[in-house]
């Protein structure tokens, strides 16, 4: 609405002389006051830009910034972030956030998310201090190089529980009574309140922990203040795409309701969401496709069954092994139908297909194998954590009968883990190699198109294990 002084009728009666003087005077006023306000509002953008740890990049639905007071205003994109801000959303309110560091938050409907510190040190990252605080709601935090530099100075709080990453991507659901988190990416570290574990202090706690990584397609649930943290069944699937489903969902309702307040108007708005939107997603989907640039041969999901038993070589559990973690595995009754056991271990069993006699095709020479998938695990006092598995290689030389492979493995726990073994194969396809602090044992199928080991070594703290199986060139 455009304001337009009030003029009383008689002021035209006034001389030209005397209008020429007022207009004068607005004039000299307006010439003062104009830079006076230029001035304070320099000042002001010097001082946010000094404090700004990050900015809003796409709003959907009704969301506000609430600032340390008390003051709010309604999320809109490009605004600046400060330490203190809270981010609260509405029932269909969605907020995401870049911070300087390109670390991102989703804050989802219904939700109060805290920036309580975000110290990032561009020079020495590794001296950088992070701390959130989601107050109630869903959020998603993807690491930027300040957490990823400074694992160990890096915090989210729930009002029950603290959580710590090592590199991560990561989803939090808090109540005032409960916690549940789940990992996309990487690892996490939740633990309850308790005296080795303040609400204040930084970094993950190590009183009454629970890790959890991506690949145990589980997550971690609190009941209560002072509960133990639990690995429970995902309530949830996590697919790759999920931030465009989230994404899409929000702006479905945000289009929805700009369509009921311009009805008979035309209709900028929608347009402009949709293409922060789209731009969001596409932001957002690279992330996701650079966090997974490494390979990894783990199965997001158990195989089925059929692909499995379709295979001459596979592998069988004699019991439950590591629940949903296993991957590759049978039970014992399914993997051992039309085969027979190869090699095995008290755990694990590989089963082959074969005719009456044991020994492999004569005439094969030297054979390499590419990876086709994998299971591994490190095992600490802290518990059993899945691996990623990111390539290996195996090569067998029949004339010689000798064999040499590597596997690389990684985790945040342990860094870069290379397992490289040889040995020597006999003609009937089984092969092994045992050292002081290694060893595998592994078969092939009768005419060497298969192949899969069981693997096992000691680290300097705890030790890694695990299956694999593998196709020949």
């Amino acid at each position: 609405m455009t304001y337009k002084p009030m003029i009383a009728p008689h002021f035209f009666d006034n001389s030209h002389a005397f209008l020429k003087k007022r207009v004068r005077f607005l004039g000299i006023l307006l010439c003062l006051w104009v830079p006076l306000l230029n001035g304070q509002e320099l000042q002001a953008q010097e001082v946010d830009a000094a404090s700004v740890v990050g900015e809003v990049s796409l709003v959907l639905g009704r969301a506000f910034i609430v600032k340390a007071n008390d003051s709010r205003q309604q999320a809109s994109v490009g605004i600046k972030i400060t330490v203190s801000d809270k981010i609260e959303t509405d029932t269909n309110g969605h907020v995401h956030i870049r911070f300087i560091d390109d670390a991102l938050v989703s804050v989802r409907p219904n939700s109060q998310f805290e920036i309580v510190r975000y110290d990032f040190n561009a020079s020495n990252p590794e001296d950088s201090t992070i701390k959130f605080n989601l107050i109630e709601g869903v959020s998603r935090s993807i690491s930027g190089e300040g957490a990823r530099s400074s694992r160990g100075r890096f915090r989210l709080n729930t009002p029950i529980a603290a959580i710590g990453v090592r590199g991560t991507d990561f989803v939090v659901r808090a109540t005032a009574e409960t916690t549940r988190a789940l990992v996309n990416e990487g690892t996490i570290v939740v633990a309850p309140y308790s005296e080795g574990c303040s609400e204040a202090a930084f970094g993950p706690c190590s009183s009454n922990a629970v890790a959890l990584t991506e690949s145990r397609m589980q997550e971690v649930a609190l009941e209560g203040e002072g509960s133990v943290p639990r690995v429970v069944p995902a309530t949830h699937e996590r697919e790759p795409d999920s931030i465009q489903a989230e994404v899409q969902l929000a702006l479905n309702d945000s289009d929805e309701k700009v369509e009921e307040a311009t009805a008979g108007t035309e209709v900028y708005l929608e347009s402009v969401t949709s293409v922060r939107a789209t731009e969001a997603v596409e932001e957002e989907a690279a992330i996701e496709i650079e966090a997974n640039a490494i390979p990894d041969f783990t199965p997001e999901a158990p195989i089925d069954a059929l692909a499995l038993t379709d295979r001459q070589l596979v592998w069988g559990r004699w019991a439950d092994g590591i629940g949903g973690t296993e991957l590759i595995t049978l039970p014992y009754l399914e993997a051992r139908e039309g085969r027979k056991v190869a090699v095995g271990n008290t755990d694990y069993a590989l089963f082959r297909t074969q005719g009456p006699f044991a020994q492999v095709d004569e005439g094969l020479t030297v054979v390499s194998f590419n990876l086709d998938s994998a299971q591994a695990f490190y095992d600490s006092e802290s518990g059993i954590v899945a691996m990623q598995v990111s390539g290996g290689s195996l090569d067998i030389d029949f004339v010689q009968s000798l064999f040499s492979t590597e596997l690389n493995l990684l985790h945040d726990f342990t860094g870069n883990v290379n397992f490289v073994a040889n040995g020597t194969i006999s003609d009937r396809g089984y092969f092994n190699a045992i050292e002081e602090n290694q060893r595998l044992s592994g078969a092939v199928s009768q005419d060497a198109t298969e192949a899969g080991y069981f693997f096992e070594k000691q680290l300097e703290i705890g030790s890694i294990q695990g299956l694999t199986l593998w196709n020949s060139n």
